[in-house]
C-alpha cells in the first residue's frame, strides 16, 4: 500500500493505492496540502476494471487485452475520483481540451471520431499560441462565474496535458463531414451528447449531482456542432466560429 496526496481541479485528494506506479502516474499533481477527502483502491476494484475492459472488448468484437493490475488501478482511481469530485462542483469529462491565448476549447465526440486529430490541427495552425490542457479526460469545475478546464494525468495514449486551469470558452461536438462548417447549438440539442461523455456514477446521490452539473455546464458555456474533415482549414473554421474572431485579421 502506498499513500500520497494530489491536487485535482483545485481540490486536494489523498490516494491510497496498492501499487507505487499509481503515485508515479500522478507525479505532476502531487502536493503536500491537506486533503479534503480520500480515495482508496482494493484488489476488488482492479478486478472490476478488468471485467469492464473484457466486456468492452468482446462487445466491440475484439480479443480482450491483458492489462496489468498497475494500469487498471489508475482506472479505478479515476472512477472513484469522478464520484467524489461531483461534490466539489466538478465533473470528469471525455474530450480534448486545447487552449489558445488563455481560453480553452473542448472537443467531444465518440471515440475514434477524430478529437485528438482535430486538436493537433489547432496546434499546427497556432504553433506556440496553443497547447493541450488534456487530450482525453479533463476535469471541469463549474461555478456561477463560468467553467474552468483542468488537466489530469488521464490524458490519452499520447500523454498530452498540463497541470493548469484555463477558462472554458466553448464546447464543440465534432462530427465527420466533407465540408467544414460550424453552427451554434442549444443546450437541449447537445445535452444528451454532453451527458454521454460525462462519467456517470451508479450511486443515486452522486448521479443526481452529475446531472445537475451537466445541466449547468450546458447553460453556462457556448455550445457548437462542427462538421469537418481532417484538413487544416477545419481548425480555422472551428476557431473562427467559436472565438468570433477572423484568423486573417489576427495574422495581419
Amino acid at each position: 500500500m502506498t499513500e500520497f496526496t494530489c491536487s485535482f481541479a483545485g481540490t486536494n485528494v489523498r490516494i491510497r493505492a496498492l501499487y507505487p506506479e499509481t503515485e508515479a502516474f500522478c507525479r505532476d499533481y502531487l502536493t503536500n496540502g491537506e486533503p479534503l477527502f480520500t480515495v482508496e483502491t482494493t484488489s476488488e476494484d482492479i478486478a472490476y476494471e478488468r471485467t469492464i475492459s473484457d466486456r468492452t472488448a468482446i462487445a466491440e468484437g475484439r480479443k480482450p487485452y491483458r492489462f496489468t493490475d498497475e494500469y487498471l488501478e489508475t482506472l479505478a482511481v479515476y472512477r472513484k475520483l469522478a464520484v467524489a469530485m461531483s461534490s466539489c462542483d466538478t465533473i470528469l469529462f471525455h474530450g480534448s481540451v486545447i487552449a489558445v491565448d488563455g481560453e480553452a476549447y473542448l472537443f467531444t465526440a465518440p471515440s475514434g471520431t477524430g478529437k485528438s486529430t482535430h486538436a493537433r490541427l489547432w496546434r499546427r495552425l497556432f504553433g506556440e499560441r496553443a497547447y493541450m490542457v488534456n487530450d482525453d479526460k479533463p476535469l471541469l469545475k463549474i461555478s456561477d462565474s463560468g467553467v474552468l478546464a483542468y488537466g489530469t494525468p488521464w490524458d490519452g495514449k499520447h500523454r498530452l496535458s498540463r497541470n493548469v486551469s484555463v477558462p472554458l470558452k466553448a464546447i464543440c461536438l465534432l462530427e465527420r463531414g466533407a465540408k467544414n462548417e460550424i453552427m451554434p447549438c442549444t443546450p437541449a440539442e447537445i445535452y444528451p451528447n454532453l451527458l454521454g461523455q460525462t462519467y456517470r456514477p451508479k450511486e443515486t446521490e452522486p448521479m443526481l449531482r452529475v446531472l445537475n452539473l451537466v445541466d449547468r455546464l450546458a447553460q453556462g458555456v457556448a455550445l457548437y456542432r462542427l462538421h469537418c474533415n481532417m484538413e487544416l482549414d477545419a481548425a480555422r473554421v472551428s476557431y473562427e466560429g467559436m472565438s468570433g474572431r477572423p484568423l486573417e485579421e489576427e495574422k495581419g
